[in-house]
């Protein structure tokens, strides 16, 4: 959808709708690109547990903005997912723990346990 012409005092209501449908749009574009880059990243190959919970963070702070309505459990569902087998052990005993923590504790956690498995 082509960028719609300013808004002026003199605009047609018809200008108005196209402007109204234009930013829907672009907000519907917004939600789809975050919503796959979160649900979508993978920590890659010898990237630091602090790096990639420092996106996946920037991620969850950028789909509350949005308003997606997900609980703190499908946040840290999704950055568990996010971790390559190697961190199954921490997954397994975070999960058999029934750990409740914040995603910045999270992160913390995982950090620690990285630093302690090298």
């Amino acid at each position: 959808m082509p960028h719609p012409t300013a808004l002026s005092e003199g605009s047609s209501l018809e200008e108005h709708v196209m402007f109204k449908k234009w930013l829907r749009t672009i907000a519907r574009h917004i939600k789809y690109a975050t919503t796959k880059a979160f649900f979508g990243t993978k920590m890659a190959k010898r990237s630091s547990l602090h790096s990639h919970g420092m996106k996946m963070l920037s991620l969850v702070e950028k789909l509350e903005d949005l308003k997606l309505g997900l609980d703190n459990d499908t946040y840290i569902d999704v950055i568990l997912q996010s971790l390559p087998p190697s961190y199954d052990p921490f997954i397994i005993n975070y999960n058999m723990n029934e750990l409740e923590k914040s995603i910045n504790e999270l992160i913390n956690m995982l950090v620690q346990y990285e630093e302690d498995d090298n």
